[in-house]
């Protein structure tokens, strides 16, 4: 081999039968060239790495009620696994906007739905928050026949460690929808005092031990950096409460609302959700429909205020009265599902 020509780069390689890092799960990775391997992880009730499964795909299909020649907007596009079900149906003719505030995960779902040949015509992708959805406006027409909002965080971000979503695996305490913009949660919570943590967190995610991990933060806060740094901290902080014998799954589960109020605190999420629920109404057609996916109280008790709101004033002419929760084989199949909550509304 002269000198001149480049040496093939090698993928990485991991030690043992199966990849523990997230960067190592090549073929995950790779879904289009390793289709066999992605179907049995998806067999298996597990999300490949780097890739997203859509929830209540049927259902919320049977709500919105896409039609050819319609236009509709995916207000959370992500991995876009609701958004290729909702082009199928809108050809010919339709058109749908999808729009993500995350500028990491959008280059690489507009490149794979380029890829399924779906053209620039039918498919508009725009990067912004959905709050801002009224901007879309002058593109459509002035109204949508349909909007999708699915508020959890997608499996990507969740995966992928250099994101800091998850506390399994140690990676820079970000949590930012968008690393382009604000502060990381890490800068957030040495500026925050103890009685502001512990309302972040009794606000946010309902933290019963919301106190004790408070002062724990606020005791080591500059020196909290990671994920596994913030999760030892209140793994030790129950160690320590006054109240014993902490179970590890409430254990688990106060270190999972940590992170959650901080992601929430962090993006300004719930003062996004309701300018876009506000302004909703108003971006639909007559009988236009809408369909939301919540993952925890704060987002449902917003959604549920807010069409209930409309309908009593005369924007909605209905709304789902319960919730709609993924079925029992959906769960098995993608326990990442459980927590979710569909409702809906129609434009009067």
């Amino acid at each position: 081999m002269s000198q001149e020509e480049p040496q093939k780069k090698r993928r990485l390689r991991y030690k043992g039968t199966h990849p523990r890092r997230f960067e190592e799960k090549y073929k995950e990775l790779h879904r289009e060239k390793y289709p066999e391997a992605i179907e049995k992880i998806l067999k298996s009730g597990r999300t490949p790495a780097g890739s997203h499964r859509p929830i209540c795909v049927q259902e919320i299909l049977e709500i919105l009620a896409p039609k050819p020649g319609q236009t509709g907007l995916d207000a959370t596009l992500g991995f876009g696994g609701h958004a290729v079900e909702l082009l199928k149906r809108i050809r010919p003719g339709g058109r749908l906007f999808g729009i993500d505030v995350d500028p990491v995960e959008i280059v690489r779902t507009e490149a794979r739905l380029r890829g399924l040949g779906f053209t620039e015509q039918e498919l508009i992708l725009r990067r912004t928050n959905f709050a801002g959805t009224p901007k879309l406006l002058p593109e459509t027409g002035g109204v949508f026949d349909f909007i999708l909002a699915d508020l959890g965080v997608s499996s990507m971000q969740l995966d992928d460690p250099s994101r800091g979503f998850t506390y399994k695996i140690e990676g820079p305490l970000d949590l930012r929808l968008n690393p382009e913009r604000g502060q990381p949660a890490s800068a957030l919570i040495r500026t925050l005092s103890e009685e502001s943590l512990a309302e972040m967190l009794r606000f946010h995610s309902d933290e019963t031990y919301a106190m004790p991990i408070a002062k724990a933060i606020f005791r080591v806060r500059e020196t909290i950096a990671t994920t596994t740094d913030l999760a030892d901290t209140v793994r030790l902080a129950l160690s320590r409460s006054a109240s014993a014998n902490i179970p590890e799954s409430d254990v688990n589960r106060s270190i999972r609302r940590t992170f959650q109020a901080l992601r929430i605190e962090v993006n300004d999420e719930f003062s996004a959700l309701e300018q876009f629920l506000r302004v909703l109404p108003h971006c639909l057609k007559p009988s236009g429909r809408v369909a939301v996916l919540t993952f925890h109280s704060g987002e449902d008790s917003r959604v549920i205020r807010f069409f209930k709101e409309g309908l009593e004033g005369g924007v909605y002419q209905s709304i789902s009265r319960d919730p709609i929760r993924p079925s029992a084989q959906e769960i098995y199949d993608n326990p990442r599902s459980k927590s979710a909550i569909l409702r809906w509304a129609i434009r009067k």
